[in-house]
């Protein structure tokens, strides 16, 4: 018997497969339970609501988004070879997801128009993960490989967009072009801003 701690994070990954498939929304904590073999009251006492547990399945996985995306390509020079690192970890986690694929995409549509916490933290982690994206922009304009007059909010936005798009054209429409296709729009995004590239 692992320890309570353990237990929790069995019950989150066991969670965060469920919700990529069928939904935040839909998972309930006496679902949860029968999933994970256990009591509903003593779920219940790991998390006391159903919003907390929503909330402590988008924590557990951003901590793994963070762990598998951005602290690998850290270890990367910065530059092209640091943005390029986060790409393909990020296109690696998305191309891997099982049924439903990525959940930030799924619950950010789920919730989308649903004011309260969960669409706050929502909003809150993907803003620092698009912030980080843009101070990698930053650091590769001060190591040479892209230009000066680079709008690293736009980078961002832009290397956002891509990846949403290959959730959609891989996950929806089935393209099995999709993994090449965004591989493509990538090269042509880092083309276009660096150094001695005209706009």
């Amino acid at each position: 018997m692992g320890t309570a701690s353990e237990t929790k994070i069995s019950i989150l990954e066991a969670a965060i497969h469920y919700a990529r498939e069928f939904g935040l929304e839909v998972l309930s904590i006496g679902k949860l339970a029968n999933i994970v073999g256990m009591s509903k009251s003593g779920l219940f006492a790991h998390f006391n609501s159903k919003e907390n547990l929503q909330i402590q399945i988008l924590e557990h996985a951003s901590e793994l988004f963070t762990k598998k995306i951005f602290k690998p390509a850290i270890k990367r020079p910065r530059g092209i070879p640091r943005i390029r690192a986060i790409f393909d970890n990020w296109l690696k986690w998305a191309n891997s997801a099982e049924k439903g694929g990525c959940i930030f995409v799924a619950a950010s549509i789920e919730f989308d128009d649903i004011p309260g916490k969960v669409r706050d933290y929502l909003h809150g982690v993907q803003k620092i993960w698009i912030s980080s994206i843009e101070q990698s922009a930053e650091l590769a304009i001060e190591a040479g490989d892209f230009r000066k007059d680079t709008n690293c909010e736009q980078f961002a936005f832009e290397l956002h967009s891509i990846m949403l798009g290959f959730h959609h054209f891989n996950r929806l429409l089935d393209d099995p072009k999709a993994k090449k296709r965004t591989m493509v729009a990538f090269d042509n995004l880092i083309e276009r801003y660096k150094v001695g590239v005209s706009k």
